[in-house]
């Protein structure tokens, strides 16, 4: 019986974190197009980009709006882009994960906001190989909230503030800028202060494996340019540090123990 409630739980709370990230992702939606264009994101109510047109609520609901609509706009009829119902789903399925990883925590709200966050970012940085300031400066806020939570852990928090940004920080000023994006060493810094020294370092670490793997299989195939947006892949070595970072560092002490026996 205490099996079942618990799975029931599960379930329940899956689905509402799941809600709240759909919800959420649509509000990301409206930060990834409006950033780059400098548009109002809080005075300036959600139109149609095609032609203009200011949405009714009805327009507003996340992924069944667009199903609804068929992916068209009610008023000129322009097509949606499948982007909104993709980064609202997407987002979604990603608080999921994170609360089946950590539970109903504070560091499940933290990491989920952050989540968000770093979806955003990605797919800004991907169009523009830049990544807004207001999304690094909100990680740190974030940071500063898991310190507060933590203060007796707070020098793993302040070491991964300078752990990987410090790193980044001097290969900068050794490129002059060509080797590293400010960006990104700024978005280091502030998971650093969020995650941890070890996690972040993890989370570096995988950024750097997946966007090795998947650039050059992309330069390969589709003969992509060589330089890359880092964001996308420090966003998602990030996420993975989340949800697996304590099960990977334990695992890689243990078999350095294993080796020194």
């Amino acid at each position: 019986m205490n099996i079942d409630i618990e799975i029931g739980e599960k379930i329940l709370f899956s689905v509402v974190f799941g809600l709240y990230g759909i919800v959420i992702g649509s509000f990301l939606n409206v930060l990834i197009l409006r950033t780059p264009i400098k548009e109002s994101i809080t005075f300036k109510r959600s139109h149609c980009m095609s032609c203009g047109h200011t949405l009714a609520w009805y327009d507003l609901f996340p992924l069944f709006s667009y199903l609804f609509l068929g992916g068209k706009c009610r008023y000129c009829k322009a097509h949606i882009s499948c982007q909104y119902p993709i980064i609202e789903g997407l987002n979604g399925l990603l608080y999921i994960g994170i609360y089946l990883a950590k539970g109903f925590t504070i560091e499940t709200i933290l990491y989920c906001l952050c989540t968000s966050a770093l979806l955003a970012l990605s797919v800004i940085d991907a169009r523009t190989r830049e990544i807004p300031v207001g999304f690094n400066i909100f990680i740190f806020i974030l940071g500063l909230v898991r310190l507060l939570t933590d203060l007796s852990h707070w020098s793993q928090y302040v070491i991964g503030f300078f752990a990987v940004s410090g790193f980044l920080f001097l290969l900068i000023l050794i490129t002059k800028g060509r080797g590293m994006g400010g960006g990104d060493m700024k978005l280091m810094a502030a998971t650093g202060l969020l995650l941890g020294w070890k996690l972040n370092i993890l989370a570096f670490l995988m950024g750097c494996i997946l966007a090795s793997v998947i650039h050059l299989t992309m330069m390969a195939i589709k003969k992509a340019d060589r330089s890359l947006s880092f964001g996308p892949y420090l966003s998602a070595g990030i996420y993975i540090a989340m949800i697996w970072g304590e099960q990977l560092v334990s695992w890689y002490l243990s078999m350095w123990a294993f080796e020194s026996l």
